[in-house]
């Protein structure tokens, strides 16, 4: 996926309440039992179903690092979903997200304002309701240049309109992130 949608991933994943499994023959258990069969792990991982088998008897102990990598992603992004849904729930209802970035924003306003884009660096809690609309466009498959447009309203909203109190039509370009962060 892109930066934002890795952040609100790993801002989720935040809410667990066991590790993952560490070893490689545990994450190939763990994956065998969700897909309910090593030829859907073997197709997910791009190895033999032989290799799965292998790894799932402990025969193998240490994947190459690419393997590991892809192993380990696989496993985190299943790993607790009743965990992660009630995280996502309660960000999107009631605790609302805390958003760290470091970009360039630049405007769209009247004339006669300064619309010259510079870098600032943002530390703001998003309040529920943006926070929802970041989740749902993140599951219904919203591509980076969507979610950084909603995260993008978000922030105007908050940070430059201040809730409608000022710097009303003020239309946000959020470019050039170079580092985005999300807390619960």
């Amino acid at each position: 996926m892109g930066i934002i949608g890795d952040g609100l991933d790993r801002v989720v994943q935040q809410a667990f309440t066991r590790p993952i499994p560490k070893s490689a023959g545990a994450q190939m258990r763990y994956l065998v039992k969700q897909l309910k069969g090593t030829r859907a792990v073997a197709d997910l991982l791009g190895v033999s179903q032989r290799t799965v088998e292998r790894y799932v008897k402990d025969q193998i102990r240490r994947p190459r690092a690419d393997l590991a990598q892809r192993l380990e992603d696989a496993v985190r992004q299943r790993w607790q979903p009743r965990v992660r849904a009630q995280a996502r729930k309660q960000a999107a209802t009631t605790a609302g997200l805390v958003i760290d970035t470091r970009a360039r924003f630049g405007f769209t306003a009247a004339p006669g304002t300064t619309d010259d884009a510079r870098v600032r660096h943002l530390t703001l809690a998003l309040p529920p309701h943006h926070v929802a609309r970041l989740f749902d466009a993140q599951e219904r498959g919203a591509s980076e240049q969507q979610l950084r447009d909603v995260a993008a309203e978000a922030l105007g909203e908050v940070y430059f309109r201040d809730g409608g109190r000022r710097a009303a039509g003020l239309e946000i370009r959020f470019t050039d992130v170079e580092h985005i962060e999300f807390d619960l």
